[in-house]
């Protein structure tokens, strides 16, 4: 494992500090930073996606920030082919690739790889994600019985995608997951951490945080929601801090109770991205409880000498 090349990995809830950590790493190491979340690679929101500002782009080579239009459909497997061009580029540059983001479903496809499931017909998938959820898991029951018996019956997204794939392609998704491809967890030494700060002390910084987005993003998301060329249903307007404007400019609500809702929607998420590292990720990645930046990078160097 010593003579492969080192990708570093700071992982964790939103707004936890992964960037500042990501930053200093990147600064001492020599570093590039990658990009490992699904909302910040739209070039329509900074300041609502909480990206790096341009001064911290400028201190060391970000890579896969903005860099997609928001009316662009994307995809986990789309950024896994760009940020393995990234990590080369980086290693290429003698340079520290850092992933740095918490986007699970990111993260997994690019180390584990992603099954190669054909392309799915629109009409298919158009007809599966019309029904109700109820319906759409009593027919996967019907056609994939294990994947219904593992899924939660309410979960919409994920009922719909095995229903849609049984249906496109007369093979169960679990068949397609058994051939993944592309993975580089086994052709890298992974140096990975995972902020899991106090949640009190979370609670408090994705407060005082979401506030300042909803005064100082209010320019992106007036342009964003003027576009006329974004699909209704593009993951651009379903980004924290997105609705909860376009509530505000519609004059359904006031500031303070917008940032409330943008609070509450966050800290939602934090849970849902929080429950997930804690459970997830294997044994061997660092869990870092700590808060202070200085403590968080002597405790990463101790683990992963670099």
């Amino acid at each position: 494992m010593a003579t492969l090349p080192t990708v570093a990995l700071i992982a964790g809830p939103t707004a936890s500090g992964k960037s500042a950590l990501a930053l200093a790493l990147a600064e001492k190491h020599r570093g590039t930073v990658i990009n490992a979340d699904s909302m910040q690679v739209y070039a329509d929101l900074r300041i609502l996606t909480a990206r790096p500002t341009q001064v911290e782009e400028s201190r060391v080579p970000h890579r896969l920030f903005g860099h997609v239009d928001g009316a662009d459909a994307y995809s986990a497997a789309r950024w896994a082919a760009e940020a393995r061009g990234a990590i080369a580029e980086a290693h290429g540059e003698g340079r520290l690739p850092i992933l740095v983001g918490g986007t699970g479903m990111y993260l997994r496809t690019l180390l584990e790889g992603i099954a190669p499931v054909p392309e799915i017909d629109p009409e298919v998938r158009k007809t599966v994600r019309a029904l109700p959820v109820a319906e759409a898991h009593a027919q996967l029951a019907e056609a994939d019985p294990e994947a219904a018996a593992r899924l939660n019956p309410g979960d919409t997204t994920r009922v719909a995608r095995a229903l849609e794939v049984v249906r496109a392609t007369g093979k169960p998704l679990a068949h397609w997951q058994a051939r993944t491809l592309g993975g580089i967890a086994n052709d890298i030494r992974l140096a990975a951490a995972i902020l899991l700060p106090d949640r009190d002390w979370l609670g408090e910084r994705i407060d005082r945080r979401f506030a300042d987005m909803l005064d100082q993003g209010r320019a992106e998301a007036t342009a964003l929601l003027a576009r006329t060329d974004i699909p209704n249903d593009a993951p651009v307007l379903r980004a924290i801090g997105v609705p909860e404007h376009r509530a505000l400019f519609a004059g359904e609500t006031d500031v303070a109770k917008a940032a409330e809702a943008g609070a509450l929607a966050t800290r939602q998420y934090a849970k849902r991205q929080y429950t997930w590292f804690r459970r997830q990720p294997p044994p061997e990645w660092a869990r870092i409880v700590e808060t202070e930046k200085d403590i968080r990078l002597a405790i990463f160097e101790t683990k992963f000498p670099i």
